[in-house]
């Protein structure tokens, strides 16, 4: 009876001990952690590579539509960063991209008498097609979205200017989701007004504020054929509400439309790619990235200029603080987000044809505004670990971490490694949408100290996956 009454007690003192061990061990981790995530951002927060990076992307190279010699002088400029940084590895992953150009700029009118005309401001939507020479004028009617036409007969819409008028709803304080619940009638809305006979198709502006500025985006007409494809343009949210008016009060209005934009087939394009090998673990790879593509109409400030220039400042950030990482910690500036995706599927198709294990992908695309968090596609296992980083983010504001999350970029790679962790920043996005894809998407929108708590926030969470792994 002593004997075994001895034994208890040794397994408990023993298994306090451990415990004790186990809980300094954690609280050094945390410390180191903390020491070293507040390097980061001081590290950040001091230094202007990003900023004078973002500022030489849209200021010397400006817009850089996929296909562009502005998209090419992008590739060529981060490429030579990467290089410059002294990384283990820099190169260009060739990648075909589809071709498409605006043309001279757009004109658009109504016309509520003969004569008596109202010129607004309209810009082709990417991929359209142009209009006739000599342009197309038609009596336009007014949806409220894809179910607004689907309520409508083919006899109703054939001949006709379809004006899709569904704006963001300003209720949802998640601007992404309003800009997800009213996109489809710009992405799908051309297609289904051609199956319905239209002759064009106008969009009201993706934009939560009201000003003049048309904001472009990609359509698609899927497996319409050619022929029936029909001209398409969104059109300022000012002058949407102006339209809008004018058409209750008169039905007959008529609109006019020029536009010569056209498809040019696929080119030779490339993805940018530059990575420091892990000392520990080189085999596991976190990728982290932003796409360099931009629309022509701005200069690609917040969409996506300022995801590169931070994916970038991740690696320099690390360089500069004489980090040395575990695992392989790659940037990639993709090719050809915006209007096809082919930077992001060439990236995933390589990565599995070359065997290689991605663990966790970081993407930046919603803006350069003050990060708040991040999103992330984890298991329940990943996110009880990810879910108590959290609060080494508190002394900066930027604790939201929520899941759901990634970007589209990163996304292909899912479907083939699907323990991998996939994250997005969350910056605050109550501006976004003003400068999303419109000619106003410029580098004195920009705000350094934001760029820059975004750039720190992303390093610190790469420091992190990097020094603790990712649960299986």
């Amino acid at each position: 009876m002593n004997r075994v009454l001895h034994l208890s007690v040794q397994s408990v003192i023993a298994w306090s001990v451990l415990l004790l061990v186990s809980t300094s061990v954690v609280a050094q981790s945390n410390e180191r952690d903390q020491e070293m995530i507040q390097r980061i951002f001081d590290q950040s927060l001091t230094d202007d590579k990003a900023y004078e990076w973002l500022r030489y992307l849209t200021q010397n190279i400006g817009g850089r539509l996929s296909g562009s010699v502005q998209a090419e002088q992008a590739v060529s400029y981060t490429y030579d960063q990467l290089r410059s940084m002294g990384l283990d590895r820099v190169e260009k992953q060739p990648v075909m991209v589809p071709k498409w150009v605006r043309g001279p700029k757009e004109y658009a009118y109504f016309e509520t008498e003969t004569g008596k005309t109202t010129s607004v401001p309209v810009c082709a939507l990417g991929g359209s097609v142009a209009t006739p020479g000599l342009g197309v004028k038609a009596t336009v009617i007014e949806v409220k979205g894809l179910a607004g036409l689907e309520a409508l007969s083919a006899e109703q819409v054939r001949g006709k200017i379809v004006f899709f008028n569904e704006p963001m709803d300003p209720k949802l304080i998640a601007t992404f989701s309003a800009y997800g619940k009213a996109g489809s009638q710009r992405t799908s809305g051309p297609a289904a007004a051609a199956r319905k006979g239209a002759v064009a198709v106008i969009v009201r502006s993706l934009n939560l504020a009201l000003d003049d500025f048309p904001h472009t985006g990609v359509t698609q007409y899927g497996d319409l054929p050619k022929k029936q494809w029909i001209p398409a343009a969104a059109i300022s949210t000012n002058a949407a509400e102006l339209l809008s008016s004018v058409i209750q009060l008169n039905p007959n209005t008529q609109f006019y439309l020029k536009q010569s934009s056209e498809n040019k087939g696929d080119v030779l394009s490339h993805n940018v790619i530059g990575e420091i090998k892990g000392s520990e673990f080189p085999d596991e790879i976190i990728t982290v990235g932003g796409h360099l593509d931009s629309w022509d109409l701005g200069a690609g400030a917040h969409d996506d200029g300022a995801g590169c220039v931070q994916s970038l400042g991740v690696l320099a950030l690390f360089k500069d603080l004489g980090y040395r990482p575990k695992r392989t910690i790659r940037v990639v500036m993709f090719m050809n987000e915006e209007n096809g995706l082919r930077g992001g599927l060439e990236y995933a198709a390589q990565a599995v044809k070359k065997g290689e294990k991605h663990v966790m992908a970081l993407e930046s695309d919603a803006g350069g505004f003050t990060p708040r968090g991040f999103g992330f596609t984890a298991s329940d296992r990943q996110w009880a670990q990810i879910d108590a980083w959290s609060t080494l983010f508190t002394p900066y504001m930027i604790d939201s971490f929520k899941r759901g999350g990634g970007g589209a970029d990163i996304g292909p790679l899912a479907p083939h490694y699907p323990n991998m962790v996939l994250a997005g920043l969350s910056p605050d996005s109550q501006r976004y949408f003003v400068h999303h894809h419109a000619a106003n998407d410029t580098f004195e929108h920009i705000n350094k100290r934001e760029l820059d708590l975004g750039t720190a926030a992303m390093a610190s969470l790469i420091y992190l996956f990097d020094q603790h792994g990712v649960q299986p």
